[in-house]
């Protein structure tokens, strides 16, 4: 297959190196020229995965046409929060018959939109069919290490999921496929919300006991939202749900648990977020869930305690306490 993965961060560039060695014909588009030409002569991401050499055949560009025309699968790297950007600048009639495959984990903001609806909005004539997602727990950092990893694909349409696993598929990179797009989806935004308040925790000095508690109430709380917005329960105890959470609240590569362990210690937000160099798509993704847990009138205390210390200044010891003295409820 011809295929193009925009988006040159760590994850972006493992994917495709993973690809090409899957067999495929891979592009990887770089958005800022002097980054590009700084891989081309590399051939290593110094800043996002260091250490991994990209092979030479894997074509490397800042031309985002170049990158897109007449390819079989695009793969959709970008993070979430510009990721609509991005799309916008490819021409639709280029792309028309490619399977678009996001593997950013976030919701856009102000829109509330998945990355596949927001796919949909950006190309209203396109065809669901042609949508797909990967997630589940999979750090970079790991993968390009070919650790032995399990994801899902999930489309609308059983058939293009079976695409997208067969194209990622290897012997170290295990890919289920599935039909629920949307709690796929929503499993791999929210639970980076999770990780944010396990990070707190650890940086609080709180114990195991309290990260198990956050972690099992936290799948509970995705549960609930997935749901009500129709999602399938199921979804939440797999690898975009469960694992996903698990990976991410306690692995030391977690860009959102270490978000949270440094507000525990006493960092402040703004200080954090520009000593970092990629991107931690929980912070966003909190102010979305907690406008969609309100809009649908769900409940959502973690997500409520955690968007206070995130945007609030809320003391993690308060919100933690504040956590724990709710009214009783059964489970």
């Amino acid at each position: 297959m011809k295929i193009s993965v925009l988006g040159a961060g760590g994850w972006g560039t493992t994917l495709a190196i993973l690809l090409h060695y899957n067999g495929h014909n891979v592009s990887l588009w770089e958005y800022k020229k002097s980054y590009a030409r700084h891989l081309l002569k590399k051939r290593i991401n110094t800043d996002y995965l260091p250490g991994i050499k990209i092979p030479k055949e894997i074509l490397i560009t800042p031309d985002i046409e170049v990158a897109s025309d007449d390819k079989n699968l695009i793969v959709l790297a970008v993070p979430s929060q510009f990721l609509r950007d991005v799309v916008k600048k490819i021409n639709y009639r280029r792309i028309e018959d490619a399977i678009l495959v996001s593997v950013s984990k976030g919701i856009e903001k102000n829109t509330l939109m998945t990355m596949s609806q927001m796919l949909k909005d950006v190309f209203p004539h396109i065809n669901e069919n042609q949508i797909g997602v990967i997630s589940g727990p999979s750090h970079a950092e790991e993968v390009s290490q070919m650790v032995p990893t399990a994801v899902v694909a999930a489309s609308v349409d059983i058939e293009t999921s079976k695409a997208i696993q067969a194209a990622f598929m290897t012997s170290y990179f295990r890919v289920y496929a599935s039909t629920d797009i949307l709690g796929v989806e929503l499993g791999g935004a929210f639970k980076n919300i999770i990780a944010i308040g396990a990070g707190i925790i650890d940086g609080a000095g709180f114990g195991d006991n309290t990260k198990a508690a956050i972690m099992t109430r936290g799948v509970a709380e995705i549960s609930r939202l997935g749901l009500a917005m129709g999602a399938r329960p199921e979804t939440f105890a797999g690898l975009s749900g469960m694992g996903d959470l698990i990976v991410t609240c306690m692995s030391r590569h977690s860009r959102n648990r270490f978000v949270g362990e440094q507000i525990g210690k006493g960092k402040k937000l703004k200080e954090i977020l520009k000593s970092m160099e990629q991107v931690a798509e929980g912070v966003e993704t909190t102010r979305s869930a907690k406008q969609l847990a309100a809009k649908i009138d769900i409940e959502t205390p973690i997500t409520n305690e955690v968007y206070k210390i995130l945007f609030e200044d809320k003391d993690p010891v308060k919100a933690t306490t504040d956590l724990m003295t709710r009214d009783m409820k059964s489970e």
